[in-house]
């Protein structure tokens, strides 16, 4: 009986030690990781804005004149120069009372020196000859105004630039004083409009004092950048308080003409700073919209680390807060360990990490 129940006792332990032995968790192994340090150095990063792009010169051309549209002598997108005929609306209305005027015009002026010479013989009045002194100037100012008229029927370029879309304009249209024809833009350079938030515009009032002005970039919608370079050169006088923005204005040479009015980009805003702390962009993980890395000490030990992110560059964040250069940081299998890990690592020069980082990005 005795022997039984030694038996059965010893069968009871030797399936608790089975099942225990089944739970245990198996520790997993994460094999050599690699660590670096972050950098400590000077660098720029530019703040991106959109923008719209306007022509220095953008205008609507109208008839000045009534009647039937004779002419169109250029084509939309044609570029034009300053002077040049555009358009003509048939002139003969005007055309004849241009002679009209210019007949009375003479008139007068006979009428005048008939009574010019009367007067110097004392046969009329001063005031007579006064009189038709005034008539004339009347008939020269008259026939000046037929002038304008006739002028106005012929619709010139008030300066170089490209021709806009027709709109509705054909020939033979009976056109209104007043009627939109088409646009034409001077775009040999170009004012680009963004938006910057407050604290720029007060960072940017402090730096305007020296006499270097800033370099702007210009990203255009093909994500190329334009060739030129531009600079601020207006800023409007009121902040938008829904937005806490003011307008800024930046004109850029156009010379190749690539730019056009209406065009869309980003203007890249250049920010320099000194001895910052640089890191990976894949040493780090999120939890709840907070960045975190893993710190590791000579001992192999991990911790997670909270860290605030001032700039974003290419693969790489410029650490505000929460590193130093001398830390060791996990840049390598981020998702195979925890906080409070032991692990086995090896330390890869952080010249040699950036290296590399900066050969991806091209």
């Amino acid at each position: 009986m005795n022997a039984k129940f030694i038996c059965l006792c010893l069968l009871v332990v030797a399936i608790a030690t089975s099942s225990c032995k089944h739970k245990a968790p198996k520790k997993h192994e994460t094999g050599i990781l690699e660590v670096t340090n972050p950098i400590k150095k000077d660098t720029m990063f530019y703040r991106n804005y959109v923008s719209q792009i306007h022509a220095y010169q953008h205008i609507e051309l109208r008839a000045l004149e009534k009647g039937y549209l004779q002419k169109i002598l250029v084509d939309e997108g044609q570029y034009v120069k300053k002077g040049q005929l555009l358009f003509q609306i048939q002139p003969t209305i005007y055309q004849a009372e241009m002679q009209k005027a210019q007949t009375e015009v003479s008139r007068a002026a006979i009428e005048y020196q008939n009574t010019k010479t009367l007067a110097d013989s004392n046969i009329v009045s001063v005031n007579e000859l006064a009189l038709a002194k005034v008539n004339l100037q009347r008939a020269r100012a008259d026939s000046a105004l037929m002038q304008a008229h006739l002028n106005f029927t012929e619709v010139r370029s008030p300066f170089s630039g490209i021709i806009g879309q027709f709109e509705d304009v054909r020939l033979g249209s009976l056109l209104d004083e007043g009627e939109f024809l088409t646009t034409l833009s001077d775009n040999s350079k170009m004012w680009v409009y963004f938006n910057v938030p407050e604290a720029t515009y007060l960072d940017y009032m402090k730096q305007a004092r020296s006499t270097t002005p800033i370099p702007l970039k210009l990203k255009l919608a093909n994500n190329e950048l334009f060739e030129y370079e531009g600079v601020v050169t207006a800023i409007e006088s009121d902040f938008n308080n829904a937005t806490g923005t003011i307008p800024f204005r930046a004109t850029f040479q156009n010379p190749d003409k690539l730019l056009r009015h209406g065009q869309t980009g980003n203007i890249l805003w250049p920010v320099a700073l000194n001895e910052v702390v640089i890191i990976p962009q894949k040493a780090t993980f999120e939890i709840l919209d907070k960045k975190y890395v893993f710190v590791v000490d000579q001992e192999g030990h991990v911790r997670s680390q909270e860290i605030k992110v001032g700039a974003e560059l290419n693969h790489l964040y410029i650490v505000k807060d929460g590193l130093s250069p001398e830390d060791q940081i996990l840049i390598e299998g981020l998702r195979k360990v925890q906080n409070g890990d032991h692990i086995e690592f090896e330390k890869k020069a952080a010249a040699k990490v950036f290296a590399e980082l900066e050969l991806h990005a091209e």
